[in-house]
């Protein structure tokens, strides 16, 4: 799931609280990241988000370092996964990095809400989101 790249389809509206984004703008302006292809799709992720403060996000939104559930409504197949900084990434224990294609996507998704996505070799994924736990 970590190579799959988002298909070119309509976005669905996503939603950051501004503390997320500070520290997200934060880490995409590293000269290490600037210039990744990784770091560019997750600063368009951010350009077109609705920002709202922090303690105004809806529980049901993907955050960062929130666990999300999702299913690939073509497979069946459901993954589970924290969303975390790149530092704190180790997919064996299930914390993706918000830098992974996977990651920026689902960034600030809500409970419902579906993206498309084609893997390597042309596979169709359609993941929806059907649970967010906020950090604790």
């Amino acid at each position: 799931m970590e190579d799959a790249m988002p298909s070119q389809t309509t976005l669905p509206p996503i939603t950051l609280g501004n503390v997320d984004l500070a520290r997200l703008e934060q880490m995409l302006e590293s000269p290490a990241l600037r210039g990744l292809p990784a770091a560019q799709s997750l600063g368009a992720e951010l350009e077109r988000a609705r920002v709202l403060p922090a303690e105004q996000v809806p529980g049901d939104v993907v955050t960062m370092n929130a666990t999300v559930t999702c299913v690939d409504e073509v497979s069946g197949e459901t993954h589970q996964f924290t969303l975390v900084f790149p530092q704190d990434a180790d997919v064996a224990t299930g914390r993706v990095s918000v830098l992974a294609p996977v990651g920026s996507a689902l960034l600030g998704l809500s409970v419902g809400q579906a993206i498309d996505w084609q893997a390597p070799g042309g596979r169709a994924l359609r993941l929806r989101v059907t649970s967010v736990v906020a950090a604790a």
